[in-house]
């Protein structure tokens, strides 16, 4: 499954400086935040400066789709194990379009950077770039292992928020000058707030991939008891996963099945946020959300777990928005009952989460970083100059 190079998009000619032709790579481009992360990067680069395509092992989903749309080339390249004798006939499949379109620059998502940076590496690729955006606990031991031993193939690693550069330098011992950082970027023609909110909160949701390190049961936890006393309130859960019957029988339990909806995951996740109230993310492993950001760009009022790029999205005095003890379902419990009987404070934070979002972390902002950073890094390679 590919795309011609032929795309509209990918046909724009610039007289003068020829663009950097730059392969983004990754694992598939369904749900999830590093799939949007990509997806977001390849379409808003600037196409008078770049020229991206995108590779993936599952080409297909609702990146995919969106990517296609804005004309940005797309190879599958069908890697189910990187231990497999497949992978040797992959690899130069790879290297045959890497070869063909002169790519100066692959910048490898996930685990995908593990085969791409290795191939673009001994294709003469100028410069390889992979990215860690979450911590290695929430994957398998034998994934860590193959992503630490690809961290060091890269020529630089990226990182998505403080947290996580902090991580990689004194956690996996990543030399400081390896590791760059790019906050995540939303698109806030997508993501704004409502005309208006209701007075009173009403709707306390989340969108997530239904994954165990999300720790939903703490929020379904925390609902039940703030909703003993406001039996108005409605819990919202949009997205798909493994622990969707364990939520539901959990619900269940609560005595809360009547008044949570579980939602799968959509594309409309603009107005299932602008329908809430209040967003909660009670991760205990979580680096820079995208669904946190995106929430603040449509004026909820966030409420996270203390852990990763978190405190970095409320603010150092929670001033965007509220943090709880990961973990710990009665700080949770009390920061919601807060948020719920404190109207002024809910939308004064709401509107400074929106405010924040808009002016400081939008996709253009987080793409001209990202282009700066390729022209940066290869004028240090290469002696071209950015």
């Amino acid at each position: 499954m590919s795309t011609s190079a032929s795309a509209p998009a990918s046909r724009i000619q610039v007289i003068g400086k020829p663009r950097i032709k730059v392969l983004i790579t990754v694992r598939e481009l369904d749900q999830g935040g590093i799939e949007r992360d990509v997806a977001k990067i390849a379409t808003h680069l600037d196409r008078e400066r770049f020229d991206p395509h995108v590779m993936a092992f599952w080409a297909h989903g609702f990146r995919y789709d969106e990517l296609r749309e804005a004309g940005v080339p797309v190879i599958e390249i069908p890697v189910r194990s990187l231990t497999s004798f497949e992978t040797f006939r992959l690899a130069a499949k790879l290297r045959r379009y890497i070869t063909q379109h002169g790519f100066q620059v692959v910048h490898s998502y996930d685990v995908s950077y593990v085969f791409a940076c290795t191939v673009a590496r001994l294709s003469g690729v100028p410069l390889t770039i992979g990215s860690q955006l979450s911590y290695l606990d929430t994957v398998d031991t034998r994934t860590q292992m193959l992503l630490r031993m690809g961290s060091r193939v890269p020529d630089a690693m990226l990182a998505n928020c403080e947290a996580i550069r902090r991580y990689l330098i004194e956690h996996e011992h990543l030399r400081g000058d390896r590791v760059e950082m790019i906050y995540n970027g939303v698109d806030t023609t997508q993501f704004y707030p409502p005309e208006s909110r209701p007075a009173k909160a009403s709707t306390i949701g989340i969108v997530c991939a239904l994954r165990p390190e999300k720790n939903l049961p703490l929020l379904q936890q925390a609902f039940a008891k703030v909703h003993a006393s406001h039996p108005e309130l409605r819990l919202v859960i949009v997205g798909s996963g493994t622990e969707l019957k364990a939520l539901q029988e959990n619900a269940a339990r609560l005595n809360i099945s009547s008044h949570i909806d579980f939602i799968p995951a959509t594309q409309d996740v603009p107005q299932w946020l602008r329908k809430m109230d209040i967003f909660v993310l009670p991760s205990y492993s979580e680096a820079f959300s995208n669904s946190m950001l995106e929430a603040m760009a449509c004026g909820c009022t966030v409420l996270g777990s203390k852990v990763g790029g978190m405190p970095e999205l409320t603010g150092a005095n929670e001033e965007r928005g509220l943090l709880f003890t990961s973990g710990n379902a009665d700080e949770l419990t009390n920061q919601l009952e807060r948020l719920i009987t404190n109207d002024a404070l809910r939308r004064d934070l709401g509107v400074k989460a929106a405010k924040f979002a808009k002016e400081s972390l939008s996709i253009e902002i987080a793409a001209e970083r990202t282009g700066a950073m390729y022209e940066r890094l290869l004028a240090k390679k290469t002696g071209r100059k950015a």
